[in-house]
C-alpha cells in the first residue's frame, strides 16, 4: 500500500505534468486538440508508476505488512464405524457362487447370501490385507457392478469414507439374510494387473470374489461355495468338492479363512501327479505338448516331498496339492498357503529342463511356506481378519529362511545340481556384497517394502534397496548353519532348528504365532551362542559387506571371472537380460535398454539411468556382443568407453570409465579337496 504522505499524482521531482494542473477529468475528451494532451497524460502515468515502484531510502519508509487473516480450517474426525472382529461364531453360513465360464473376457459372476441375526447396520468387508502378500493389496479395483437385496427387495448401499473396502447396508426388520450381486473384472492387459484367466486356463482366488461380514475372526464364519467353470476342464484346488453336477462344483462348508487359503487352479490341458500319498503335483499347460515329463523329472518332485518331511520331521497338512501353471499367458505367481501353493512358470518348464534351472526353486520355497509362514508365523504379522493391518518386521525368518531351504531343497531333492546351487548362491553373495543401499538402510527396514513400495518398480533399487530380506535373509540363515556346524564339529545345523521350531505338532493346520525371542531360544536350544546379538548385528545394523561368512566357512569363497556360470547365463536368457553389475555398473534388455543401474558405478558416474537406450558403442550400432567386446577391448587401458545414447527423444553421447574387464560372480573352493565342506553336508540329501 501507498505512505500517506506522499501524493501518486507526483513525479519524482514534485511537479505535476503540464496537462493534468488544469483539473481536466476526461483526456479521452480532448483528444482532438492534439498530441500534445495525449503525450501529458502518457508521461502523468508514467510518473504515478515511477512514484509507485521508486525506492528512496531517504524519504521512504519500509512497507507495513499486516498480519494474516487467512481462515484455519480444522480436521474433521475420522470416524471408525466398523464393528473390530470378535472370536464368536457367526450367526449362519454364507454361501458363495460363481460364474467362471466367460473366459473369453474374464468376467467372474457373482452371487451371494450373508445370513443376518437381526435389523440394523450390517458393514461387508473386501478382503484387503492379504496372508502371503504382506500388503494391503486386495484387488476392489476390480469389484464391479455392486447390488443389494433382501427378500428380493434393493437395498442402498453406502462405500465407507474412511476404509474404502467397507460397505455399509440397512438390514430391513424382518430380513434373514442379505444378497449381494456383483462381477469382478480380471486384467485383460498385463498393465491392468495380473491376467489370471486366459482361454485355457484360469487362477481362482477366493478373496478376489467374495465378501465377509464385518465383526467376527474370519476362522469363525463358515461359508459353502460353488462354481460353474467351462465344459471339460480340470479343476485342482486343496478344497474337496461335496458335489459335482456337470460343470458346476459345490465344495464342502469351511471357515471363511480356509476358504480364502484355498485358490484354484483349472484349465483345459490338465496333468494331475501323486508325490506321495498325501500331496500331488496338478499341472496346467497352454498346449497339451507341454504337459510331456520324464520320470526322472516326476522323481526330483517327489523327492522334494521326502527330503522336506526328513528335514521337518512333520507335515502341517491333511492334504496337499502343488498347483502348477505352465504358462506365458497367465501371469506369474508364487504365494503360499497352508494345504496348497499357486505357482507359475515358464511354459517349457519340462520340455526345456535345462533351460529353466532358475526357476526351479519355486516349488521348494512354496512348499516350504506351510511350515514356515503358514504354521509358524510372526505374531505381529497374524490378523483376525483381512482389514487388520498387517506388521511384517519378521519376514527376514518368514521368507529369508524359506528362501534357504529352498535352495537346499532344490539340491538335495535334485530339482537342481550341486554346481547349479552354488551358482546359485555365488549370484545373491555379489549382488548383496556389492548393494550400496546397506550403507544406510539395514535388512530389517525392507521388511516394510511390500507396503512400502508394492514391488512397483524403483529408479535406483542398488541405493534404496527393495525386500532384501528374502535373499539377504538367506545368507545370514546360512552364516547360522555353518556357524552351528563349526561349533559342533558337523554334530549339529540347521536342521535341527527346523524341526525344532517348525516341526512340533504332527499334522496341526491351524497357526502358531512367534517372536524374535522365540527365534533366539530355539537356536539356543541347538547351540549356545550370543543368537540375539548375531541376528541384531546382520539383521538390524548397516555394513559395507554382506554377511558372506556362512561361504567362508563352508569352504567356499565369492570370486569374479570373466566368463558367467551356465546358470548365471540361463538366468540372464530366461530373464531377456544382458547383466553387468558387476563391471559396467548396469543391466540392459535385449534391445540396450537400460532396465538397472548400480548406484555409484561406472555407469552411474557417466549419467545414465533405467530407461536409457544405448543406440551406439563407439559409432558402432548397439549390440549386447559389442558391448561386452568393448569393455574386453578397455581392460587394464587407459581410455573410457564411448556410448550414444537416448533418453526420451534426446540424444547424448556419453563417457564411462571403466578398465576392469568383464565379471561375473562364481564360488571356488577353498577347503581341501579330500575333505566334504559344510557348505556341500548341508546340500547333500537326506534320504
Amino acid at each position: 500500500m501507498l505512505s500517506s504522505n506522499r501524493n501518486p499524482m507526483n513525479d519524482q521531482q514534485g511537479n505535476l505534468p503540464a496537462d493534468a494542473a488544469g483539473g481536466e477529468r476526461n483526456p479521452v475528451s480532448r483528444s482532438s486538440q492534439g498530441p500534445g494532451l495525449i503525450s501529458g497524460w502518457v508521461l502523468m502515468g508514467l510518473a504515478l508508476v515511477t512514484v509507485l515502484f521508486a525506492q528512496n531510502p531517504l524519504d521512504t519508509p519500509a512497507p507495513e505488512i499486516l498480519p494474516a487473516s487467512n481462515t484455519l480450517a480444522q480436521p474433521e474426525e475420522a470416524v471408525d464405524s466398523i464393528p473390530h472382529a470378535r472370536d464368536e461364531d457367526y450367526p449362519g453360513t454364507m454361501t458363495l457362487e460363481v460364474d467362471a465360464t466367460d473366459t473369453a473376457r474374464g468376467i467372474m459372476r457373482i452371487k451371494q447370501r450373508i445370513p443376518v441375526a437381526e435389523a440394523g447396520p450390517l458393514v461387508l468387508l473386501y478382503p484387503k490385507w492379504l496372508p502371503g502378500n504382506h500388503a494391503p493389496s486386495g484387488p476392489i479395483d476390480k469389484l464391479a457392478g455392486l447390488r443389494f437385496s433382501a427378500g428380493g427387495k434393493p437395498l442402498v448401499w453406502r462405500r465407507d469414507a474412511v476404509d474404502v473396502f467397507a460397505f455399509h447396508v440397512e438390514v430391513p426388520e424382518g430380513a434373514t439374510a442379505v444378497d449381494a450381486e456383483y462381477q469382478y473384472l480380471s486384467p485383460t492387459a498385463t498393465d491392468q494387473g495380473r491376467i489370471v484367466v486366459t482361454p485355457v486356463m484360469m487362477n481362482l482366488q477366493w478373496n478376489a470374489v467374495s465378501l465377509y461380514p464385518a465383526g467376527w475372526f474370519v476362522r469363525r464364519i463358515p461359508v459353502s461355495a460353488a462354481v460353474t467353470w467351462p465344459a471339460g476342464w480340470t479343476v485342482a484346488t486343496a478344497l474337496r468338492p461335496r458335489k459335482t453336477v456337470g460343470s458346476r462344483v459345490e465344495y464342502g462348508t469351511v471357515n471363511y479363512e480356509t476358504l480364502v487359503d484355498s485358490p484354484v487352479f483349472a484349465g483345459l490341458h490338465a496333468r494331475i501327479e501323486k508325490l506321495s500319498p498325501d500331496v500331488t503335483l496338478n499341472i496346467f499347460a497352454d498346449q497339451p505338448e507341454q504337459l510331456a515329463a520324464t520320470p526322472e523329472q516326476f522323481e526330483a518332485h517327489r523327492n522334494l516331498v521326502t527330503e522336506s518331511l526328513k528335514l521337518f520331521g512333520s507335515q502341517h497338512y491333511d492334504h496337499y496339492d502343488f498347483l502348477l501353471a505352465m504358462s506365458e499367458r497367465q501371469g506369474g505367481i508364487g504365494l503360499e498357503h497352508h494345504r496348497s501353493s499357486e505357482n507359475g512358470v515358464a511354459s517349457e518348464y519340462f520340455t526345456k529342463w535345462d533351460d529353466n534351472a532358475p526357476g526351479r526353486d519355486l516349488l521348494p520355497h512354496e512348499f516350504v511356506h506351510s511350515w514356515n509362514g503358514k504354521f509358524r508365523r510372526g505374531a505381529d504379522l497374524w490378523t483376525p481378519d483381512y482389514r487388520t493391518p498387517m506388521r511384517d518386521s519378521l519376514l527376514w525368518l518368514y521368507e529369508g529362511q524359506t528362501q534357504f531351504w529352498g535352495y537346499i531343497l532344490a539340491a538335495r531333492s535334485g530339482l537342481w545340481t550341486r554346481q547349479q546351487t552354488l551358482d546359485a548362491l555365488a549370484g545373491i553373495a555379489a549382488a548383496f556384497d556389492t548393494r550400496a543401499g546397506r550403507l544406510w538402510r539395514p535388512v530389517a527396514d525392507t521388511t516394510h517394502d511390500p507396503i512400502i513400495s508394492g514391488r512397483r518398480p524403483q529408479p535406483w533399487r542398488s541405493w534404496q534397496r527393495g525386500e532384501d530380506y528374502y535373499r539377504e535373509g538367506l545368507l545370514i540363515w546360512l552364516d547360522a548353519d555353518s556357524l552351528i556346524r563349526e561349533k559342533t564339529d558337523g554334530a549339529k545345523s540347521l536342521d535341527d532348528f527346523a524341526s525344532a521350531f517348525f516341526g512340533i505338532n504332527d499334522r496341526d493346520w491351524g497357526e502358531l504365532t512367534y517372536r524374535f525371542e522365540d527365534v533366539v531360544a530355539t537356536l539356543n536350544g541347538v547351540l549356545e551362542w550370543d543368537w540375539e546379538a548375531f541376528l541384531n548385528q546382520r539383521v538390524n545394523g548397516t555394513t559395507s559387506r554382506a554377511p558372506l561368512d556362512g561361504l567362508t566357512r563352508g569352504g567356499y569363497q565369492l570370486v569374479y571371472r570373466d566368463t558367467p556360470t551356465e546358470f548365471f547365463k540361463k538366468d540372464e536368457a530366461k530373464r531377456k537380460i544382458s547383466d553387468l553389475s558387476y563391471s559396467f555398473g548396469l543391466v540392459t534388455d535385449n534391445k540396450g535398454v537400460v532396465k538397472e543401474v548400480m548406484w555409484d558405478g561406472p555407469a552411474f558416474n557417466a549419467g545414465l539411468t533405467a530407461g536409457t537406450e544405448i543406440v551406439a558403442i563407439g559409432g558402432r550400432a548397439w549390440t549386447e556382443g559389442d558391448l561386452k567386446a568393448a569393455i574386453t577391448a578397455a581392460k587394464g587401458a587407459a581410455k573410457s568407453i564411448s556410448l550414444l545414447v537416448k533418453t526420451g527423444d534426446l540424444f547424448r553421447t556419453v563417457e564411462v570409465q571403466w578398465n576392469g574387464g568383464l565379471r561375473y560372480p562364481a564360488l571356488e573352493r577353498t577347503a581341501p579337496q579330500e575333505e566334504n565342506s559344510r557348505l556341500e553336508a548341508l546340500l547333500a540329501p537326506k534320504l
